[in-house]
C-alpha cells in the first residue's frame, strides 16, 4: 500500500509499482483536504460570465462557441464521445495503468482544480484492477486528446474497458462489478482529463525503468562475449572513464564481468571496443527521459491551469520534451541492436574466437550459430525506422487552431520497439555465448557473477550443442531478460 501524503509520493517508483499491480494507493486524509480547498476555489472562480476554455466554450476549432448552462450542464462528458475514435491495438495493462497514476499524480497539483472524489475514484479503480481500453495509435492531436479521451469515456461508464485477455468489453457493467459505479464528470473535470500528456508520461516512466534493466543485462552479455573471444582490457581501463560518470560505471562492471583472463589479440574488433561508450550513452538518454519524465509530473501540464485566481491558456499537452528524449534514447538503443549483431557475427568467427565455425559442433553438417546471427540482423534493421523522430513532421488539424504536434505517443512506441528489438538481439547473442561456453568451456578468469548468470541460462535451454529449432530457444531467453536476469549494478 503506497499512502499519498503529498503530489510528490506519487513518484516515478510508485507509479512503475502501481503499473505493474504489485502496489495499491491511499490518498492520506491531509491531502483530500487540500484538494477540497482548490476545488472550492476553483469553483469560485468558474461562477461568473469570464469564457474559460472548454468549460463554458467549445474546444479547438470551436473555442469560440460560447455554451449555454444547458449545454455546460453534459459538456464535460460528452467531451469525451466525439473525441473517443481510437481502436484497437489498446495499450497494454501496464501502459494504460501507468497512464491512469500519472494523470492521478497531475490531479494532486491545485491548477487543475478537480475534485477530491474525482482523485480518489482513480485510486480506487487502480486498486480495483479495471482497466481502461485506450489506443496505442492513431493520435494526431496536439496532446493527447483521442487516448485520454478512451480513458475518460471508461470513468463515466460510457467506454470500454481491457478484460484478462486485453480485449476491449463495455466499462459499466465491469465496474459495477468491482463496485465502481461510473462516475460522470462535474465542472470542469472533463477539460482537465483529456488535457496534459499523462499518456507519455506513464509511458515513459515504464520505459526507463525497462531499459534500465536492459542495459545491466546488456553489460554482461557484452562482456562476457569478450571474455570469450579473449578481448584486450586495454578499452576497459578505469582511467578512460575519467570525467565520464557513466562510462567509468560501465567500465568497472564490465571489467568485474570480463575478469582477468588470457587475451588472444592486440585488439579485438570495434564492436567489442566500443561498447561500454555505447552503453554510457544510453545510460544518459535514459537519465534524460527519467527527468523529463519527473518534470512532466511536477509541471503545470493542464489546460486552462486554475493559477492565481485565474484560468491559464498553458502549452502543457505539448509533450515535446518527452516526446525528444524519447527519441533520443531510441536512437542509442538502435545503436546497441547494432553493436550486438557484430559482435555476435565476430563469435561465428574461428579466426577471432579459435573455437568451430559459426560455432557449430559439426561444421557443415550443423549450421551452429549462423541463423540465429540472420534473425538478430533482421530484428536490427527493423529498429532503423523506429530511430526517426517522430516529433519531426507536423501536421495541421482543427482547421489550423492545431497546426504542430510531438506525436507523444508515436515517440513512445518506437522507443517500445526498440525496447523489445534490443532485448530480441541480445538474447541471440547470449544464446550464442551459451553455445561458446558448451563448445570452448567456461573463459578463464570469467567473473563469479557472469559465471553464475550463464549457469541460470544452461539451466532454461536444452542440453547439447547440436542443431534445433534455436528460435525456441531464443524466446526462451527473451523471456528470462523480462524477466530481470542478469542484473548488475551500474
Amino acid at each position: 500500500m503506497h499512502r499519498i501524503h503529498r503530489a510528490q509520493d506519487l513518484d516515478p517508483a510508485v507509479i512503475v509499482d502501481v503499473a505493474r499491480a504489485a502496489g495499491t494507493l491511499e490518498l492520506a486524509p491531509e491531502l483530500l483536504t487540500e484538494l477540497a480547498a482548490s476545488r472550492a476555489a476553483t469553483l469560485a472562480d468558474l461562477d461568473g460570465e469570464t469564457p474559460v476554455y472548454g468549460v463554458n466554450t467549445g474546444m479547438g476549432a470551436f473555442s469560440s462557441v460560447r455554451l449555454d448552462p444547458a449545454a455546460q450542464a453534459h459538456h464535460q462528458n460528452t467531451l469525451m464521445a466525439g473525441r473517443a475514435v481510437g481502436s484497437a491495438p489498446w495499450l497494454r495493462r501496464d501502459q494504460a495503468r501507468a497512464l491512469l497514476a500519472a494523470r492521478l499524480r497531475t490531479f494532486l497539483d491545485p491548477a487543475a482544480g478537480v475534485s477530491p472524489a474525482l482523485c480518489v475514484f482513480l485510486a480506487e479503480l487502480l486498486n480495483a484492477g479495471v482497466v481502461p481500453a485506450v489506443p496505442a495509435r492513431g493520435s494526431g492531436a496536439a496532446g493527447e486528446i483521442i487516448p485520454l479521451a478512451h480513458a475518460g469515456a471508461a470513468l463515466n461508464g460510457t467506454g470500454q474497458v481491457l478484460d484478462e485477455s486485453g480485449a476491449a468489453t463495455d466499462a459499466a457493467p465491469v465496474m459495477r462489478a468491482a463496485g465502481l459505479p461510473p462516475r460522470p464528470f462535474e465542472a470542469k473535470e472533463g477539460v482537465a482529463f483529456i488535457e496534459g500528456v499523462p499518456g507519455l508520461t506513464g509511458l515513459a516512466v515504464l520505459a526507463a525503468a525497462a531499459v534500465r534493466t536492459l542495459l545491466a543485462q546488456n553489460v554482461l552479455v557484452s562482456a562476457a562475449a569478450q571474455a570469450v573471444v579473449r578481448a584486450s582490457r586495454d578499452p576497459l581501463h578505469p582511467a578512460l572513464g575519467r570525467g565520464d560518470d557513466e562510462l567509468a560505471a560501465v567500465l568497472a562492471a564490465m571489467r568485474e564481468v570480463r575478469g582477468d583472463g588470457p587475451v588472444r589479440a592486440l585488439q579485438a574488433p570495434v564492436s567489442f571496443r566500443v561498447t561500454a561508450p555505447a552503453l554510457a550513452v544510453a545510460m544518459r538518454a535514459a537519465g534524460a527521459l527519467d527527468a523529463a519524465a519527473g518534470r512532466a509530473l511536477s509541471m503545470i501540464t493542464d489546460s486552462p491551469a486554475h493559477v492565481d485566481g485565474a484560468f491559464v491558456g498553458t502549452a502543457g499537452y505539448a509533450g515535446t520534451d518527452l516526446a525528444v528524449a524519447c527519441g533520443t534514447l531510441t536512437t542509442a538503443l538502435t545503436h546497441l541492436a547494432d553493436l550486438s549483431v557484430s559482435r555476435l557475427h565476430r563469435l561465428l568467427d574461428d579466426n577471432v574466437t579459435g573455437l568451430p565455425r559459426q560455432l557449430s559442433d559439426a561444421p557443415g553438417r550443423h549450421v551452429g550459430m549462423g541463423t540465429v546471427h540472420k534473425r538478430a540482423a533482421g530484428v536490427a534493421h527493423r529498429l532503423r525506422r523506429f530511430a526517426v523522430p517522430a516529433v519531426i513532421g507536423s501536421m495541421e488539424t482543427s482547421l489550423g487552431q492545431e497546426d504542430v504536434q510531438s506525436f507523444g505517443f508515436e515517440a513512445a512506441e518506437c522507443l517500445a520497439e526498440a525496447i523489445e528489438g534490443l532485448r530480441d538481439v541480445l538474447a541471440c547473442e547470449l544464446l550464442a555465448v551459451h553455445q561458446a561456453v558448451l563448445l570452448g568451456g567456461v573463459p578463464p578468469g570469467l567473473g563469479d557473477r557472469a559465471a553464475e548468470a550463464l549457469g541460470a541460462v544452461a539451466a532454461v535451454l536444452p542440453e547439447g550443442t547440436g542443431d534445433r529449432p534455436f528460435g525456441r530457444d531464443v524466446s526462451t531467453l527473451i523471456g528470462l531478460l523480462t524477466s530481470g536476469w542478469g542484473l548488475i549494478a551500474l
